[in-house]
């Protein structure tokens, strides 16, 4: 009789593991380090990431382009390649362990604010990362934007907030939240709204807009970002060097911070905190 239940047991086993092959890899996949994937591997995880975050952000499922997702994962290798590089806190060059740690002390005051203003938490927590590492810059950069969302004095205005005031972290996210709603609501009608209004955050509003009418169609509206990404040679220089790597930039951010372990970061996810 023990005879028979062993080999019961043996057999449920053996069917459970060849009956759900997807569930076993999937597994392995998402406990193994990012750094001991192989490419193809990276490119499979980033593409998984990506759709989970976008249907975690918006609610809907995003259909991205493989050249989108290959767009996203090179600026997930940037990020990966910062992570204990020893380069100190420089913006943009330096330990990208210290950003996260960051990151952990602002969480909870940044998901509060952006839930506040019915936006997803997600895009609360990595817009101030790609736009400064989470350092409330006080020094203008050469367009003049000052603060951790890297507001302009004139836009900040607009919602009511004095250029010292761009330089209180509540206070300017409270104004970064009630932009992006404003940009989602703008474009409300486009499956990637959320994507466009992040876009928009860095581009201005207007100049999506007359970016969506030069570039997207019928046969590539179904993602719309990926349309403009990847023909950012029929617009303007701006968007060619800076703005069609903003919304790519934000996925890697969130893909590496809400699976801090998978790229040796000893933390929980941002959004835990």
């Amino acid at each position: 009789m023990r005879i028979l239940r062993t080999l019961l047991w043996l057999l449920v086993v053996t069917t459970c593991l060849t009956g759900f092959p997807h569930f076993t890899r999937a597994t392995i996949q998402s406990t193994k380090p990012y750094q001991q994937m192989t490419l193809p591997e990276r490119g499979t995880f980033v593409s998984e990431q990506t759709r989970r975050l976008a249907r975690q952000m918006s609610g809907r499922d995003y259909q991205f382009t493989p050249a989108f997702e290959a767009e996203i994962q090179r600026a997930v290798e940037f990020y990966a390649r910062r992570i204990g590089n020893n380069g100190g806190d420089q913006l943009g060059k330096g330990d990208a362990r210290l950003i996260f740690e960051r990151g952990q002390t602002l969480a909870p005051t940044l998901i509060r604010i952006f839930q506040a203003r019915d936006v997803s938490p997600l895009i609360g927590l990595y817009i101030p990362l790609i736009e400064s590492e989470y350092v409330n810059i006080q020094a203008p950069n050469s367009a003049g934007a000052i603060g951790m969302f890297q507001f302009l004095p004139k836009t900040g205005e607009h919602y009511g907030l004095s250029a010292s005031e761009l330089l209180d972290v509540e206070k300017s996210a409270d104004a970064a939240a009630r932009y992006i709603a404003a940009g989602i609501k703008k474009f409300d009608e486009d499956p990637m709204k959320e994507a466009l209004a992040l876009l928009a955050y860095n581009r201005g509003a207007g100049n999506v807009v007359s970016d969506l009418a030069t570039l997207v169609n019928q046969q590539n509206r179904g993602c719309s970002i990926c349309a403009l990404t990847e023909h950012r040679d029929k617009l303007d220089a701006t968007f060619q060097s800076e703005n069609v790597y903003y919304v790519p930039r934000f996925f890697a951010a969130a893909i590496v911070g809400e699976n801090p372990r998978a790229f040796g970061l000893q933390t929980q996810p941002l959004s835990s905190f």
